[in-house]
């Protein structure tokens, strides 16, 4: 294919992925008021379902109601003539994409994997399938357990009892989304060094030698995006960690087959 080719085949995965993302942006404008009242407002309602396992936890541990949350100190408020508006927009689209992922990440692959070799694409099957299920692991995760903690520290952080906190929405929300899909995008740490290893960029022994200088890493950047406590910083870590120990056992995986099928082409 000439390059003009390839801008015209791009052009027409950029075109359906576009469709998928209106089309989710439809389903997501139809259900806005119980998508913003119910799920991305949860966070600021004492009574959200981590606050409430939150609660419980802290009694198992014989912490009494030291974990409970009784009442988030913020009001909201929208100071721009189009704020309410702009907020809807980016709300709808952004839902759209979400919901639209797998479809739009089918059409990112279908562009690049006839420019992958062979011993590329070995292993690749149903990768379609593990990205997006990471990826909505790592929404979930970003909405249960990044932003409440996140939203519940600023929510009552005081300078002086005289400060009450007046949110715009378009803070929240723009505190809300990169919170959510950071987090998405996170959770494909394992499929990202699973492909580097299968080109031979990194390996197992990398991993391992660099794993208390990336476990660093993971609590510097978790201890930046949530509130600064130990309690925080811990629940948020551990999957991340979890995470790059998954991804040191398949460059293992990668490492094995590929001693074993390197005799064979030798033969």
């Amino acid at each position: 294919m000439s390059f003009f080719d390839h801008i015209d085949e791009l052009r027409k995965h950029l075109f359906r992925s576009v469709v998928a993302i209106v089309i989710g942006a439809i389903v997501v404008g139809i259900y806005n008021k119980f998508i913003i009242r119910n799920i991305l407002m949860g966070p600021i309602h004492s009574d959200f379902i981590t606050y409430k396992y939150l609660c419980k936890l802290g009694q198992w541990l014989g912490m009494g109601n030291e974990l409970c949350l009784t009442t988030i100190h913020v009001r909201m408020q929208s100071n721009a003539v189009a704020g309410q508006f702009n907020v809807f927009l980016n709300v709808v689209l952004i839902g759209g994409f979400i919901l639209a992922f797998p479809y739009v990440f089918w059409q990112f692959w279908k562009f690049v994997k006839p420019a992958l070799k062979t011993n590329e694409l070995k292993g690749t099957r149903g990768v379609i399938f593990w990205v997006s299920l990471l990826f909505f692991i790592g929404v979930f995760f970003g909405y249960f357990i990044v932003a409440p903690y996140t939203i519940n520290f600023f929510a009552n952080f005081s300078i002086d009892e005289s400060i009450e906190n007046f949110w715009t929405i378009a803070s929240y929300f723009n505190t809300m989304v990169p919170l959510m899909l950071g987090s998405g995008i996170a959770f494909q740490l394992p499929l990202v060094l699973y492909f580097l290893a299968k080109i031979g960029v990194v390996s197992s022994a990398f991993l391992r030698k660099y794993r208390r200088h990336s476990i660093l890493v993971i609590v510097i950047v978790v201890s930046i995006i949530t509130p600064p406590d130990m309690l925080s910083t811990v629940i948020c870590s551990i999957p991340l960690i979890f995470l790059y120990e998954i991804s040191i056992f398949l460059c293992m995986r990668v490492e094995k087959k590929r001693k074993i099928e390197e005799p064979e082409e030798w033969s």
